[in-house]
């Protein structure tokens, strides 16, 4: 009787966290131990359900807006950035305010803060309603056009010549925001795009990541990370738009072994908000099932960013 081929799991790197999320949650860290709870954060921290969770029964109370914090509480800023509104409405009550925004999401604010100032109408790519798209249209109300698709483009009134600049929310797609952003320059030949993609270092090493995966034969993709998470459901959409079927699972409780036993490789990664534990506890449920383990890496992330200046003072080895 021929043997039953090999259960592969492929597991690839980079995945998981990046440099603007362990700043995030290092900020919170940092707070819990120095100054206890409660502490405020305004919105998740970063979009995963295990982290906030975490945090939560560690005495974090997430708050939609900052209108639920005591006067002269401190109040951490989730690291998808805020409205300039949300800067000021923390000052006018004397909150003490930690900015957790991920600095590449800080380097899109001020591209669009200065090519407004100098003249010219923004169209931001994106998805209506994210926290991150929220605050950097809230940089120049009525001065920024939400662009969700390529059939957006072609709505647009403006004169073919007009003065416009372009950015991105930094967790897209970049095979979709590439073909918006070509449609946009058909249509505009004057804009002006920024010099290097606003699309996160992460976000395109992770979907890259995937890309590896399916070229390496998988027949399905695990992606660890939360519904709410954009960069973890454009890793699904990667797969997806090569011809592999993919998974979006908060851990190891949310996989249907019944779907995959048709497969003989799975692919396995995280979104760039899901602890590396989850992954390791996916890994030894696969295992239990009789899936063999395997590394693939498609190259090393050593970016780090430094702590909000407030904290610097209070840091611990």
């Amino acid at each position: 009787m021929a043997e039953s081929p090999k259960k592969q799991l492929l597991v690839v790197n980079p995945r998981g966290f990046c440099a603007g999320v362990e700043r995030a949650i290092e900020v919170v860290d940092r707070l819990l131990i120095t100054q206890g709870a409660p502490l405020y954060v305004r919105r998740e921290i970063v979009h995963n359900k295990a982290v906030v969770e975490d945090f939560r029964a560690r005495g974090v109370v997430f708050v939609d807006e900052l209108d639920a914090v005591p006067d002269g509480a401190t109040v951490v800023f989730s690291a998808h950035g805020i409205a300039p509104t949300v800067r000021q409405e923390a000052a006018d009550r004397n909150l003490r305010a930690i900015d957790a925004t991920c600095p590449l999401v800080t380097k899109v604010h001020n591209v669009v803060v200065r090519n407004v100032q100098e003249g010219r109408h923004m169209l931001l790519i994106g998805h209506a309603g994210h926290d991150e798209v929220l605050g950097t249209m809230g940089e120049a109300p009525g001065s920024i056009t939400l662009i969700t698709s390529v059939e957006d483009v072609a709505q647009l009134d403006f004169p073919r010549d007009a003065e416009l600049a372009l950015s991105t929310q930094t967790t897209l797609s970049v095979d979709e925001t590439r073909d918006i952003v070509e449609a946009l320059r058909e249509r505009f030949p004057r804009l002006i795009e920024p010099r290097n993609s606003d699309i996160c270092y992460a976000t395109q090493n992770r979907q890259d990541a995937v890309k590896a995966l399916v070229a390496a034969g998988i027949d399905h993709l695990l992606v660890v990370g939360s519904e709410t998470s954009s960069n973890s459901r454009r890793l699904c959409e990667v797969a997806q738009k090569l011809g592999v079927s993919a998974s979006l699972i908060d851990g190891p409780e949310d996989i249907v072994l019944p779907d995959l036993s048709s497969a003989t490789v799975i692919g396995l990664t995280a979104g760039a908000s899901a602890p590396e534990h989850l992954v390791q506890a996916v890994i030894q449920k696969m295992t239990k099932e009789g899936w063999h383990d395997e590394q693939l890496v498609t190259l090393q992330e050593d970016v780090k960013f430094s702590l909000p200046p407030e904290l610097l003072d209070n840091k611990h080895d």
